[in-house]
């Protein structure tokens, strides 16, 4: 894909994620997001989806604030900053309320106008930290 093909895919997924769009669209059917920090992965459009949804509706209530977006032939990467509320149980600590703010990076490869891999460098320890630290203060 050229540089113009992949940052329109980009920037419409983007602004599909941000304004309530069907952003599962531009997933591939067997698109593979992984958690880099974990190594966990999720694979096809459904259960990557069913997955940020969780993680921005569900888990908290958040969004991001997108940073910066650069973009090759067939790669894009992504800096932001989750931004949201703990509403409900994530990694074993119940909701707490607590407001989080992490910054957070993500990678994707794009081939024939879809995302066919998202690698996010998301800090799962620094978020548990301090949803452990808030519970603890509250207790």
């Amino acid at each position: 894909m050229s540089v113009e093909e992949t940052e329109g895919t980009i920037r419409e997924y983007l602004d599909a994620l941000l304004h309530g769009g069907d952003f599962a669209a531009f997933f591939a059917d067997d698109v593979v997001w992984t958690t880099m920090e974990t190594g966990d992965q999720i694979r096809g459009r459904d259960a990557v989806r069913d997955f940020i949804i969780a993680l921005h509706s569900q888990l908290f209530d958040a969004s991001p604030e997108l940073g910066n977006v650069a973009v090759a032939d067939g790669v894009a990467g992504l800096e932001a900053v989750f931004v949201g509320t703990h509403v409900a149980e994530f990694a074993g600590v119940p909701a707490t309320g607590t407001a989080v703010r992490l910054p957070y990076s993500v990678f994707y490869d794009v081939a024939g106008g879809q995302i066919v891999a998202l690698r996010a460098y998301f800090p799962i320890a620094a978020l548990v930290q301090q949803l452990r630290d808030a519970a603890a203060a509250h207790a």
